[in-house]
């Protein structure tokens, strides 16, 4: 049967006479890295989040789908009923006529009208998402947000600690050379 330590909490905190400067000021480095660590990156995946939901939502509303007419024939594509560039030919929400490269399906002939959509100022744009996907892909953003803001404050912690164990190991290291010596005499 493997020997199971008992785990105990909160032992940075417990007084001890052997505890040194270094390991209060460790505790207080794991206690601040782990609050900036979470409550950063949920603040910063939230934000995130709320952000690309109001891009998103305000895409939705602003962009609108136009009927374009093609001024070329389509390429046929290889793979059947995929989509490819063609030019085309639109009117802008202020009455000029605009013309640009879309996505039309392959083959369409010239002078076949497609949906195309626009932004207010009448230039092309892709089709805005769903609200679904909105959602969807707002969730992903603040989550790699989050673990991103995160990640930065707990590898700060992780590099401080690095630096507060080397300097325990030359005290220890001091401490030893100086006490190292006189360790196997006897009093007597």
């Amino acid at each position: 049967m493997a020997f199971r330590r008992r785990r105990v909490w909160l032992w940075r905190w417990r007084r001890n006479p052997l505890r040194r400067r270094s390991d209060r000021v460790e505790a207080w480095v794991v206690l601040v890295t782990w609050i900036v660590t979470v409550t950063g990156g949920v603040l910063a995946g939230v934000a995130a989040t709320h952000t690309v939901e109001r891009t998103l939502a305000r895409e939705r509303a602003d962009w609108r789908p136009v009927v374009a007419r093609l001024l070329e024939n389509a390429p046929v594509s290889a793979s059947g009923g995929a989509r490819v560039w063609a030019e085309a030919r639109w009117t802008a929400p202020d009455g000029a006529a605009r013309s640009g490269q879309a996505r039309v399906p392959a083959g369409s002939t010239r002078g076949t009208t497609v949906t195309v959509w626009t932004d207010p100022a009448g230039l092309l744009v892709n089709r805005p998402p769903s609200a679904a996907t909105a959602a969807t892909r707002a969730a992903l953003i603040g989550a790699l947000t989050g673990v991103g803001a995160g990640t930065v404050p707990l590898v700060c912690g992780r590099l401080l600690r690095g630096r507060l164990e080397r300097r325990r190991m030359d005290q220890w290291d001091e401490d030893w050379a100086r006490l190292g010596p006189t360790w196997g005499r006897t009093t007597g």
